[in-house]
């Protein structure tokens, strides 16, 4: 007899067993492109093994939603069909990403203004996979408002992403073990273990606030030691330029899904080195794709932790380091990196508290708590704001004393 499940073997998480429809989703080359989408976009070229990709990353989140779904059934907040649906929306809550992960979702918002996740909700309701979904006997529309978000399914929502959830419950993890970075370790299943629902959001046991406090920290630490290490940005940089000079000639911004479902990091990098050297944004994203892929990276001659007010004021830097310096402002780069330092919500809003339950002689209490009140998380409160100047190895020291003089750290 045929087993109805298959386990795969995943280093974070030992095995992760998938089900039928769930194999069907993803066998379906729109999802198998995800293995060629690095999770951690140009990070490799700082961390060599970070070369762990988009796929490995979804099978890890619909596992631990699968867990999480399990423990507040066992509470009686789910039943065993939603279940089934929650580890659906898990599993593609990512299928919309672009090449080169977030860094492709920054060139989406410039010149297209929307993000992966709506991509992503196209995908399941205008492709094959939706068609899976549907002969199998599931609702696609009701996967997309979970894996994207809906004020409905709001506790459901928050498993998929958001502070408690097990997009960020893998990622971190993940991210930590093929980095090699010692900051990711959280006890997610302490974490899982202690779910709870209160006015239908996710709401977490008062006993298990250290493990949040400690997974909450190791996210900071990681923004800082390797999302935004200032080598893996440098990469980043390149490569964004790269795209918007070729976007008009290679039309990586379309949004026809048969073109959008064949982008993946490779053959992005691929065509930019294939295009006609016509004219001068051409030749100098081919340039760029060129230095990205041989690692002659641009070098980080200024960089700064700002608060936002002050990032927002550094209006004209480029053009100003650049009559300072005396070097074209086309080998200036001003990184302007921002990230809120707590997760956001669901809806993409701020998280501003937690609802912790105490549980006393079979009897229970939920509270609120503002992150202001948790000294750990209020420590992490504000954005990560970071200013850095990129140039190259040419004119490194010309534009580090232009940016120096500009931005007051030397005296004219």
């Amino acid at each position: 007899m045929t087993k109805p499940f298959l386990d795969i073997v995943d280093p974070i998480h030992n095995f992760i067993r998938v089900y039928e429809t769930e194999l069907q989703v993803i066998d379906s080359p729109i999802f198998q492109r995800l293995r060629r989408i690095r999770q951690l976009s140009g990070a490799h070229l700082t961390y060599p093994s970070a070369q762990h990709s988009r796929f490995e990353h979804s099978l890890g989140v619909m596992h631990i939603a699968g867990l999480a779904a399990s423990a507040l059934r066992d509470s009686g907040h789910l039943d065993s069909e939603q279940i089934s649906d929650i580890r659906l929306a898990a599993l593609l809550h990512d299928v919309g990403h672009g090449p080169l992960s977030h860094l492709f979702e920054e060139v989406l918002q410039t010149k297209r203004k929307i993000s992966h996740e709506d991509i992503g909700k196209q995908i399941i309701l205008h492709s094959e996979i939706g068609d899976i979904l549907s002969k199998s006997g599931f609702n696609k529309k009701l996967i997309t408002k979970l894996a994207f978000g809906d004020p409905k399914y709001r506790f459901v929502n928050e498993i998929v992403s958001g502070s408690l959830s097990a997009d960020m419950m893998d990622y971190l993890q993940r991210d930590g073990y093929f980095t090699g970075a010692e900051h990711a370790k959280i006890d997610h299943r302490r974490i899982i273990q202690s779910l709870d629902v209160y006015k239908s959001r996710l709401a977490l046991d008062r006993s298990a606030l250290y493990s949040f406090e400690s997974m909450i920290l190791s996210r900071y630490q990681m923004f800082k030691a390797v999302y935004f290490h200032k080598t893996v940005r440098s990469a980043e940089v390149m490569m964004l330029e790269a795209i918007k000079l070729a976007d008009s000639e290679a039309q990586f911004t379309t949004l026809d899904l048969d073109k959008y479902t064949k982008l993946t990091d490779e053959f992005v990098v691929a065509k930019i080195l294939s295009l006609p050297e016509r004219n001068s944004d051409l030749r100098r994203a081919k340039k760029f794709a060129e230095d990205y892929q041989n690692r002659r990276l641009l070098k980080c001659v200024y960089e700064k932790i700002m608060t936002e007010k002050n990032l927002r004021s550094q209006q004209n830097l480029t053009e100003r380091i650049s009559k300072k310096s005396r070097v074209d402002k086309n080998e200036i780069f001003v990184d302007t990196t921002k990230t809120p330092s707590l997760p956001l919500t669901p809806s993409k809003e701020k998280t501003k508290s937690i609802t912790l339950i105490t549980r006393h002689n079979k009897r229970s209490a939920a509270e609120e708590i503002s992150f202001s009140k948790i000294p750990v998380v209020a420590s992490m409160a504000d954005s990560m704001n970071i200013l850095r100047i990129y140039t190259t190895t040419q004119h490194r020291k010309k534009v580090e004393i232009a940016a120096k003089l500009i931005l007051g750290e030397t005296r004219q």
